[in-house]
């Protein structure tokens, strides 16, 4: 992991420096500054059949459905939301070593502490100079290409999907890529059926490396593949040792991923992925814990550790054009986690998603939906699943505007 930090670094300063030898000569004196103001409207009306954490009402994630009968009861509710409207700055300004492209981008879904609320949730906010981005935008170990034309918000369970901050370069850009970044780490931890010892509560995670991912695509007219790694530290120290137990560890956490766009024929395109790692699930689109407790029976300074827990997600939609203002996108998604024999009974082990909808573009920039969704919930141990259908629809409008100013 630290010659990965060294290699990444020196290929940077080494693009800056070969860059600042150009001499200012070499800038077209007649090109602009360039602001771009874009984003979209958006309202979503629905009825959910079933029951879901409150806080999500206007989105289908599957982590938040009932761990146990009749959690967030009574079953239907109607809803109406604007969370999913966005907005975004994108900015260029030339420079003796190339342009230099800013981008802030945030849309109104509250997540984190503002979680349920309709507040700004930042989606990105990074600067790219020629091969160098930096700050937060798209990890390389996803692909966002494989993200359906579906309105919901959330989106399928077993994608890799995550925007992370990070310190990227492109080894290679345009048809092909070949990107690799450092990014910032950070796992969550399942205590289990533990979470109420003593032990535990002095347990701190413990971020020495970042995060490593790279990813390489390649592109023609019959789509893209894309092939994505991972590696990652995940440590934690025991902050306060008593009773003769030290909890203190680690372990590597690593995945691979690979994805693909296939446009078949005019009408059709094939958006799919699997991926598989241990440890990885902070990059999964919805799978909660990175790291599961494992006993160690017969050992009395070190009664359990932790494990990183092994994940596997499969996603496969079909977008299909009826005409220029009709489409339909169909599929189905899962993520896949294995537990430990520690974990509470509750535990989430795996979650489903599936979908179909009609959307219609009335005239340019607007779109109408119609969607049906369903997702399933099923524990590790205590046999309990739930599942949630829902209807929902989408009206929104796209708005996008360039301001052009002469270069000074």
């Amino acid at each position: 992991m630290k010659q990965s930090l060294l290699l990444v670094s020196a290929l940077i300063f080494s693009t800056l420096f070969c860059r600042a030898q150009q001499s200012e000569k070499l800038i077209d004196t007649t090109r602009v500054k360039a602001l771009e103001i874009y984003g979209f409207v958006m309202t979503d009306v629905g009825y959910n059949f079933d029951q879901i954490n409150p806080n999500w009402f206007d989105a289908m994630r599957i982590t938040k459905l009932p761990s146990y009968k009749d959690q967030f009861a009574p079953d239907g509710k109607v809803f109406f939301g604007i969370r999913q409207s966005r907005f975004g700055v994108k900015g260029y300004t030339n420079t003796p070593i190339g342009e230099l492209k800013t981008t802030f981008e945030f849309d109104l879904f509250g997540t984190g502490a503002d979680e349920g609320q309709t507040t700004m949730r930042l989606r990105h906010i990074y600067a790219e100079l020629g091969p160098i981005a930096i700050g937060q935008t798209n990890s390389p170990f996803m692909d966002g290409d494989v993200w359906p034309n579906t309105i919901e918000y959330w989106g399928p369970s077993g994608m890799v999907f995550y925007r992370n901050i990070q310190l990227r370069y492109a080894i290679m850009q345009g048809k092909n890529e070949l990107f690799v970044a450092l990014e910032r780490p950070g796992a969550s931890a399942d205590q289990g059926t533990f979470e109420s010892r003593t032990e535990l509560d002095s347990v701190r995670g413990r971020l020495k490396l970042p995060d490593f991912s790279a990813h390489y695509k390649r592109s023609g007219d019959w789509g893209h593949i894309q092939i994505a790694g991972m590696l990652r530290d995940l440590r934690w120290e025991d902050t306060h040792t008593t009773g003769g137990y030290d909890i203190s560890d680690n372990v590597l956490g690593w995945g691979a991923h690979f994805s693909t766009v296939l446009n078949l024929g005019q009408n059709n395109v094939f958006r799919g992925s699997f991926v598989y790692g241990h440890g990885i699930e902070n990059y999964m689109q919805d799978a909660p814990i990175d790291v599961g407790v494992e006993e160690q029976p017969g050992n009395t300074t070190e009664p359990f550790t932790g494990k990183a827990l092994p994940v596997y997600g499969i996603h496969a939609y079909l977008d299909h054009n009826w005409n220029s203002k009709l489409s339909t996108s169909l599929g189905y998604s899962s993520v896949h986690i294995e537990n430990t024999d520690a974990a509470a009974p509750s535990a989430y082990k795996m979650g489903q998603y599936a979908s179909v909808n009609f959307v219609s573009v009335p005239f340019p920039n607007a779109m109408a939906a119609i969607e049906f969704q369903w997702g399933r919930r099923t524990n590790f141990s205590d046999d309990f699943h739930s599942d949630i259908f829902k209807i929902q629809l989408g009206f929104k409008y796209n708005f996008s505007q360039i301001f052009y100013r002469n270069r000074d």
